[in-house]
């Protein structure tokens, strides 16, 4: 008799699932469902990003354009950047993402800074407040 290699070989007392939790997929539901009626929500986003930007172009924080939330801050050397988001991290207590190659092309590795609505005033201005110590402990180049 031949033998089922898959029941042999694969079979398991374990069932493995990729799928959503019930409770994680509903809450997420409900989430679409509110944001498909309201816009308060990307308001705040927006706001928040603009906002950032503003406080970041008042300390010559090199920015590249973006017109989403996501609020890049050039660096322009893979290590360099590595090094100013583990400052930020390890010093000012704040996780910045560093972006570098294959990501973004050579030279314009970037720090990567996705505010939300629930950000507050003060949780920004410490952001910046540790950006430009770390820029300015650092000398790294400033936006003209």
């Amino acid at each position: 008799r031949p033998r089922d290699w898959s029941s042999d070989v694969c079979s398991s007392d374990l069932i493995f699932s990729t799928s959503l939790p019930p409770a994680i997929a509903s809450g997420a539901l409900a989430a679409v469902r509110h944001l498909k009626s309201s816009n308060a929500e990307r308001e705040g986003l927006q706001e928040r990003a603009a906002r950032l930007k503003g406080l970041l172009g008042t300390r010559s924080v090199p920015l590249i354009e973006s017109p989403s939330h996501i609020v890049p801050v050039l660096v322009g050397d893979p290590a360099l950047c590595k090094m100013v988001s583990d400052e930020l991290l390890y010093t000012h207590g704040v996780y910045v993402q560093p972006i570098n190659f294959p990501t973004v092309p050579r030279c314009t590795e970037r720090l990567r800074i996705t505010p939300s609505p629930l950000h507050t005033d003060a949780q920004m201005d410490h952001l910046v407040a540790a950006i430009d110590a770390v820029w300015t402990a650092k000398r790294l180049r400033r936006a003209a």
